[in-house]
């Protein structure tokens, strides 16, 4: 019997993950927040390791030289993640609160490759516990206030959840090189709005982001995967990618009505692929 249902596992661990994404549920006790807070998050660690380690490529994507991280660059990333450990999330501000979670996410993604590294993509870190799970995304990596929590759920019970924007997509960076790029600055809250609106322009008129076929719109599989963020329809997805388009590839966009096709680039984003 095993011999016959081993096929299918392999199917099923191969296509889930392009088939449906985690839903947004919120963990209630990520709601607690102070308007009144003026406490700053100190994001120089996090700071210095992608000034170092960063590397914008000529084709538009940013890189992560992993194989040049020394011993004071991990040393430096790890205090970094000790230390968002220590923040007292709950009693921030909700701007404060949004550019720590997508660092700390960030931050997390990087060091749970450099722990795994050489790998091709971040999908062969298969660490998430369960039978049919894929990835590293399901694996408790960091303690916040007690609370052990994987990238899922900084980016499915909290983040998306809690503040409904879209752009949190083009924000947070998976290792891969279909992904919006790692930012070679930390987010922070004084400049959030704008940080994001940038990450969404860049990503939108990129061909990772959206390109036109000869038979149509083709996207990133983000955009199908997180398509009820988007709208929930394919009329959704091109109004947010007409909202970040530059004009001529917003007046193109306003003369379609559906999606031809998407995909994804999972290869890892890796400045020099070649050590592998």
């Amino acid at each position: 019997m095993f011999r016959f249902l081993a096929p299918l596992l392999v199917v099923l661990l191969v296509t889930t993950p392009a088939l449906a994404a985690p839903k947004a549920e919120l963990w209630p006790r990520w709601q607690q927040n102070d308007p009144s807070a003026t406490a700053v998050v100190d994001h120089r660690g996090w700071a210095r390791f992608l000034a170092s380690y960063v590397q914008p490529g000529a084709d538009g994507v940013n890189r992560v030289a992993y194989a040049a991280v020394d011993p004071a660059g991990r040393a430096g990333l790890d205090g970094y993640l000790a230390a968002m450990g220590q923040v007292a999330v709950s009693r921030l501000n909700r701007a404060e609160q949004m550019a720590y979670w997508i660092n700390l996410y960030n931050a997390l993604t990087v060091h749970l490759v450099l722990e795994h590294y050489p790998v091709a993509s971040i999908r062969d870190i298969d660490i998430s516990p369960g039978l049919l799970s894929n990835g590293p995304w399901g694996a408790k990596l960091v303690t916040v206030e007690g609370q052990e929590l994987a990238l899922d759920d900084i980016e499915h019970r909290v983040l998306r959840p809690i503040w409904r924007d879209p752009r949190m997509h083009h924000a947070l960076n998976c290792a891969a090189g279909g992904c919006s790029n790692l930012r070679p600055t930390p987010y922070a809250a004084a400049t959030l709005d704008r940080d994001l609106d940038e990450a969404a322009m860049a990503y939108v008129n990129d061909p990772r982001g959206a390109r036109l076929e000869s038979d149509g719109l083709h996207v990133s599989s983000i955009y199908v995967w997180f398509e009820d963020d988007f709208g929930g329809d394919d009329a959704g997805v091109i109004r947010h990618l007409m909202a970040y388009a530059v004009p001529a590839l917003a007046m193109r966009l306003q003369t379609l009505d559906g999606i031809a096709g998407h995909g994804y680039d999972w290869s890892l984003n890796d400045a020099a692929p070649t050590g592998r």
